[in-house]
C-alpha cells in the first residue's frame, strides 16, 4: 500500500532490483508484489529433488561410510539422559546411536553441562561418543547440530556470540521493544545481549530446562538462550563466510570429522511462514523480519543446507534428515519413526515398496518399531519381517526421538545374520497378500491377511 503513494522507490526481491520512476505507481507496485509472491512460492515449494529439504533417489552414504546387511548394524536409536552421560550398557548392540543435545544436561541435583562454568555441551557430547563407541565394537554415533538456532552451550557457537565481529551472522532484537523475549539474564539483569534470543528449552537457575549451579547459568559473556543465525548474511569475518563457518567449523569440525562420528541430526528449518520449530510467540516479529525477509532467508538457508549436505556426503558421513522415513519419495526424514508397513496398509504398502524404484530401495531408509522402546512388542516379528522385505543397501530399523531418560530394549532377533538379499520382495500370486523375499541365509515371508511375519533360516554347510 505504501508503494502506491511513493513517487520513487527501490526494492530488492531475490536479487532483482525493482525501480519505480515514471511508471504509474500502483502498476509498479503490483509488478514488485508479483515478484515477491513468486519468490515466496519458490521458497515454499522446492520442486527439484536436489533442492533442500528434498533428497533425490540415489542419495545414499558415500565411501568411506560402510554399507552393511548385518541386522545388528542396521539398527538405530536416538537416546538422551537428563542426569549425566548415557550408560553404554543401555545402548549395547544398536548399530547407530544418535545423541540429542540435551544428553548430559544435568537436571535436578545431577551433574551435567548446564552446571559447568562455562557450559560445555559440545565437549560432553563428544565424550559420550567416545564412551559409547568404546563399549560396543561396530557401533557408530551420530550427533546433534541445530541449523536455525545457535546454542551458547556449544563452545564453537559461544565464541562467535562473544565476539562483536560475528554479530552480523545473527539476528538482533528489532526496534525499541517491547519484545516477547527478554534481552537480559533472568538472574543477572546486567548480563544482556542485543542479539535476539529466547529462553525456549534453556537451562535456568535455580531451575530451568537443565538446572544451573549458583550463582547463575554460565553461557560465557552472553545470556543463555536460543540465538538465531542469519543465513542471508554476506559479511566476511576473519576471511570466512557464514556458510564456510557453518559447514566446516560448526558441523564438520573436529567432532564432526572424527571417525567415531558417522552422521548427524540436523534440527529445525526455515520457511516463509516462520514455522521454524521450537520458537516462542512473536519470534520473527521480535527480529523485525518481513515476509520478503523470510522468503529470502528461506532460499539462503536452503542454499547453505545444500552446501552442508554435499560436504557431509563427501566426507563419507550422513544425516537423519537425508533418510526416507515414509511419505513423499523426496521428503525430509521425520524426527519420530513409525512402522512403514502395518496391519491396515500391509498389502498396499508392500505392493508399492516391492520394486526397484521405490524410495525404500533408492534412498537410505529408517523404519520405526511398534509399541514403546522399553519392552518387546507383540508386532516385533512383523516389523522385522516387513523391514527385511523392503530394505535396501542403506536401511535402519529402530526408534526416533522419544524424549530423554528412556530405556531401549534390544531384541535377540537383531543379532541374527539374515544374509544378503538375492531378489526384491514379491507377492507370491496376484491378490494373495502374501509377500516373500529370499536372502542367501534366510527366507522372509509376510502374510498380510493373517498379519504374520515368518523368517526361516537356511541350513549352513
Amino acid at each position: 500500500r505504501q508503494m502506491c503513494i511513493r513517487d520513487r522507490y527501490q526494492r530488492r526481491v531475490r536479487g532483482h532490483l525493482c525501480i519505480a520512476m515514471v511508471w504509474p505507481k500502483c502498476a509498479v507496485a503490483l509488478v514488485c508484489s508479483l515478484l515477491v509472491n513468486l519468490a515466496m512460492v519458490g521458497a515454499q515449494s522446492p520442486t527439484d529433488c536436489h533442492d533442500w529439504p528434498n533428497t533425490c533417489p540415489g542419495v545414499t552414504p558415500r565411501a568411506p561410510y560402510k554399507q552393511t546387511w548385518l541386522m545388528n548394524l542396521s539398527t538405530i536409536i536416538m537416546p538422551c539422559n537428563n542426569t549425566g552421560y548415557t550408560d553404554p550398557s543401555s545402548t549395547l548392540g544398536w548399530g547407530i546411536v544418535d545423541f540429542d543435545w540435551s544428553n548430559g544436561k544435568g537436571t535436578g541435583t545431577a551433574d551435567g553441562w548446564a552446571k559447568h562454568k562455562p557450559m560445555d555441551d559440545e565437549e560432553m557430547l563428544f565424550k559420550q561418543v567416545q564412551i559409547t563407541t568404546n563399549a560396543t565394537p561396530g557401533t557408530t554415533v551420530w550427533v546433534y547440530r541445530n541449523t536455525v538456532y545457535g546454542y551458547p552451550w556449544y563452545t564453537s557457537v559461544r565464541k562467535t556470540l562473544e565476539d562483536p565481529a560475528y554479530a552480523p551472522w545473527y539476528f538482533k532484537f528489532a526496534g525499541k521493544g517491547p519484545w516477547y523475549s527478554k534481552k537480559c539474564d533472568a538472574v543477572d539483569p546486567t548480563l544482556c545481549s542485543d542479539l535476539y534470543h529466547s529462553q525456549e528449552q534453556s537451562p535456568g537457575y535455580p531451575h530451568g530446562d537443565g538446572d544451573c549451579a549458583a550463582p547463575r547459568c554460565d553461557c560465557g559473556e552472553v545470556p543463555c538462550g536460543f540465538y538465531i543465525w542469519n543465513h542471508s548474511s554476506t559479511v566476511i569475518v576473519n576471511n570466512q563466510s557464514f556458510q564456510d563457518w557453518f559447514v566446516h567449523d560448526y558441523v564438520l569440525n573436529e567432532v564432526g570429522t572424527s571417525p567415531l562420528v558417522s552422521g548427524f541430526f540436523w534440527d529445525d528449518v526455515w520457511n516463509p511462514e516462520c514455522n521454524i520449530h521450537d520458537q516462542v510467540p512473536h519470534t520473527c516479529e521480535d527480529m523485525g523480519l518481513t515476509q520478503q525477509d523470510l522468503a529470502q532467508l528461506t532460499l539462503d538457508y536452503r542454499k547453505n543446507m545444500g552446501a552442508l549436505r554435499e560436504a557431509t556426503l563427501s566426507a563419507g558421513k550422513f544425516a537423519w534428515q537425508m533418510m526416507w522415513t515414509g511419505g513423499d519419495p523426496y521428503s525430509i526424514g521425520g524426527t519420530g519413526l513409525g512402522p512403514l508397513v502395518d496391519s491396515q496398509n500391509c498389502a498396499t504398502q508392500l505392493r508399492s515398496l516391492c520394486n526397484a524404484s521405490s524410495p525404500a530401495q533408492t534412498r537410505a531408509m529408517a523404519f520405526g518399531l511398534s509399541g514403546s522402546p522399553e519392552e518387546r512388542n507383540p508386532d516385533l516379528l512383523q516389523d522385522l519381517a516387513n523391514f527385511l522385505l523392503i530394505r535396501g543397501p542403506y536401511s535402519w530399523l529402530g526408534w526416533g526421538w522419544n524424549g530423554c531418560s528412556r530405556e531401549y530394549y534390544f531384541p535377540p532377533e537383531f543379532n541374527q545374520d539374515y544374509g544378503q538379499p538375492t531378489e526384491l520382495c514379491r507377492e507370491t500370486e496376484i491378490g494373495s497378500q502374501v509377500f516373500t523375499r529370499e536372502f542367501d541365509k534366510s527366507s522372509v515371508t509376510m502374510d498380510c491377511k493373517a498379519w504374520k511375519g515368518t523368517i526361516t533360516m537356511k541350513s549352513q554347510s
